[in-house]
């Protein structure tokens, strides 16, 4: 039987002495015993695993694991994380299947070591999945109603549970202060107001006693004026909402705190309809709502304006209209009608990495063209979300997928362009598509893919959809014949190759001198006393937030590298455009730089001393300069083995050295100092079959090769 067709969720959770109880219903179905049912534990970040069996409940209908919270405490509290799955055969293959939760309030089934001071707590996660977290200090609150009455009162109800001091708390004199917070840092401005105790009898009844837990007190109630907070606002505002205990044992005050209050609103307990008022003349909207990914409660203060909510309610429609796929549908029409009528044979459209930088390859054939034929038409596709990176550069732009994108796209005589475009794209007949890609291949690509793990696809739907692009292709650049055969294999192309070298190299040959030098690190504030070192990893395929939004943790480790050579040395961080992740670098302040959003990553070459990369074709580029490289591959056999797979042997023909940990890094740099920089032995003819084309002349070489045939 195959799971993936069937709900699997919590039943129940129960304890019998140091033994925890899962049960699991699937759906009311009963399975084969050969399918082996388990229950999968999975650690969110390392991926470590723990499974237990499922055994049938023939009386209950329903499955069972029993897991010794004593024997796998360590195991358990040692991470932060785990998620739960159905574990099943079929046929030889092991599938698993996430285990949804259910509606119960299964944060009050906690279990404290007091010894290790942690928490084991059981949730749901924002999709609704049943997951456990490991705490060392945690409240557990929830906000059972909440809605504006017609009063101009706020109601809220709830309970609020501190898991380390539950039974102690409950005996006590107890406090609960609700309190309203706005801003960060010193902008902190909070509002506070003392809730009503309010008994829950009821979830001491239901989870309590099998725990010898007491959470009769844990209920709170509370009716706010709201003119007490609207009156205090004159601008937008936006307030999340905590809980402050404070309570009286044996003559100590304990005052506690918890964080930002989730909201998980039934219908029947929620009322979303917002309340218009009248503030000194002005007219205010006040509304509930919660965050997106997080589901925190906001209270929601605005200015209010007919116009406005008349153009919202228009929006939503549009919105919707636009997301169905007829939108998409019609404009497709559109494109197709607009590509029959002639083209603009100066017309020239530009694009690189989906519109979001004015970079790379598509880059330095603009800057050629713009320098040297002045009579062509030169505009940039663009994604409206990364206009900031176009603005104030005497470049013309058009925002993607608007009207008049869509003149010029279809009746443009030339794409240049450096990633895939969206399949739904019709190439118009009169259009000569230029495709430069954006890297020399290390890691297999399309075609040669064993195996694709990206979000939102399959191996064999990734594989076709390539091709039906690529197919649209009439010239593509390679910056050496290596690149020419298997771009040629992996992207199915068989049309014209211009093995030309890559054209955003051109200023690695132009501008590797100190006078340029000197200015790029004065222009972006690079302290110039010291050596600098250029950090670019890769993506990794598996690792994800969603389609085209990749995780990436950083394994360098910072403190250590700058304990070590932060004297004569500062760190660039240079991410992959993919990449969604934001740094924190205010431990690192004036040794370590983040540069993700930094478009041109050429000048970062130019101004770098030693590269650390992984994966990434980075190096391939960075060879011009003939500097030290460093590959810091602290994944390389999964890297190798499972996700990509690699074109030739990297551990032998590497440009530098491969290391594993921080430690290897800095001993890298250490043994270069004491060689004076001295490049590794195969570097030559690494250099000699990756870079041989490139001498500052590839745009001019693209450049005629396209505009001069015609």
């Amino acid at each position: 039987m195959d799971l993936q067709q069937i709900k699997c969720f919590l039943s129940s959770i129960y304890y019998d002495k140091n033994e925890m109880s899962i049960c699991v219903d699937i759906n009311g179905e009963r399975l084969k015993e050969q399918d082996s049912l388990q229950l999968l534990f999975v650690e969110r970040d390392t991926k470590s695993e723990i499974s237990f069996p499922l055994i049938e409940n023939t009386k209950r209908f329903f499955y069972e694991a029993k897991i010794d919270l004593v024997f796998y405490r360590d195991f358990f509290v040692k991470h932060l994380f785990w998620d739960v799955y159905i574990s099943y055969t079929d046929g030889e293959e092991i599938k698993k299947k996430r285990l949804l939760s259910n509606d119960q309030e299964i944060e009050l089934l906690y279990e404290y070591y007091k010894e290790l001071d942690k928490l084991i707590i059981p949730y749901t996660t924002n999709k609704g999945n049943f997951s456990l977290k490991i705490k060392e200090d945690a409240f557990i609150t929830k906000i059972d109603q909440a809605y504006l009455t017609n009063m101009g009162n706020l109601h809220i109800e709830g309970y609020a549970v501190y898991p380390k001091e539950n039974n102690i708390i409950s005996q006590s004199v107890l406090t609960k202060t609700i309190i309203f917070r706005k801003g960060k840092d010193e902008n902190i401005e909070e509002l506070r107001f003392l809730a009503k105790n309010v008994g829950r009898q009821d979830l001491t009844e239901e989870y309590g006693k099998q725990l010898e837990r007491d959470f009769d007190c844990s209920g709170f109630q509370i009716d706010i004026p709201l003119e007490e907070i609207y009156q205090l606002n004159t601008e937008k505002s936006l307030y999340k909402l905590y809980i402050e205990f404070s309570s009286v044992v044996d003559g100590i005050e304990m005052v506690r705190e918890s964080s930002a209050i989730k909201f998980f609103p039934t219908i029947s307990k929620y009322h979303s309809d917002p309340l218009i008022v009248k503030v000194k003349n002005k007219k205010k909207k006040i509304e509930l709502k919660r965050t997106k990914k997080v589901r925190n409660f906001i209270l929601k203060i605005d200015d209010y304006s007919t116009k406005k909510e008349i153009i919202k309610k228009v929006k939503k429609p549009w919105r919707n209209f636009r997301r169905s796929g007829k939108l998409k549908r019609i404009y497709k029409k559109c494109f197709k009608l607009i590509g029959k009528f002639p083209a603009d044979k100066k017309l020239i459209m530009f694009e690189s990495f989906a519109g979001k930088q004015f970079s790379c390859n598509p880059r330095a054939i603009y800057e050629y063209i713009n320098a040297n034929y002045p009579n062509y038409k030169l505009y940039w596709s663009i994604d409206k979300k990364y206009e900031k990176n176009f603005v104030n550069k005497d470049i013309k732009y058009i925002k993607r997928f608007s009207i008049k994108w869509l003149f010029y796209m279809a009746r443009a005589r030339y794409w240049v362009i450096n990633s895939r475009l969206p399949l739904w794209i019709p190439k118009p007949k009169h259009t000569i598509y230029l495709q430069t890609w954006h890297g020399t291949p290390l890691k297999r690509l399309a075609a040669d893919m064993d195996e694709v793990h990206m979000p939102g696809t399959t191996t064999a739907k990734y594989k076709r959809n390539f091709h039906r692009e690529s197919a649209k292709w009439d010239y593509l650049v390679s910056p050496n014949a290596y690149s020419s055969e298997i771009f040629s294999r992996a992207f199915a192309f068989d049309k014209e190759m211009i093995e030309s070298g890559y054209p955003r190299n051109d200023i690695l040959y132009t501008d590797n001198n100190l006078e340029a030098i000197q200015d790029l690190k004065k222009r972006y504030e690079i302290p110039l006393d010291k050596k600098v070192i250029l950090y670019a990893p890769t993506w990794r395929d598996d690792q994800f937030y969603g389609k085209g939004r990749y995780k990436f943790d950083l394994e360098l480790n910072l403190k250590q590298l700058q304990e070590e050579v932060g004297d004569r040395y500062i760190v660039i961080l240079r991410m992959h455009y993919l990449i969604a992740e934001n740094f924190d670098l205010g431990p690192y302040e004036g040794f370590a730089y983040d540069f993700s959003n930094h478009e041109d990553i050429r000048e970062l070459y130019l101004v770098s001393d030693i590269l650390i990369t992984d994966y990434s074709s980075v190096f391939f580029d960075y060879a011009n300069l003939k500097r030290p490289m460093i590959f810091y591959v602290y994944d390389f056999e999964s890297y190798r083995d499972k996700l990509r797979g690699f074109y030739f042997d990297f551990e032998k023909k590497a440009p530098g050295p491969l290391v594993k940990t921080t430690s290897e890094v800095i001993e890298t740099i250490i043994d270069f100092e004491k060689s004076n920089f001295k490049l590794s032995d195969g570097f030559n003819e690494f250099y000699n079959k990756f870079c041989y084309l490139e001498s500052g002349n590839s745009s001019e070489k693209v450049v005629k090769r396209i505009l001069e045939k015609e």
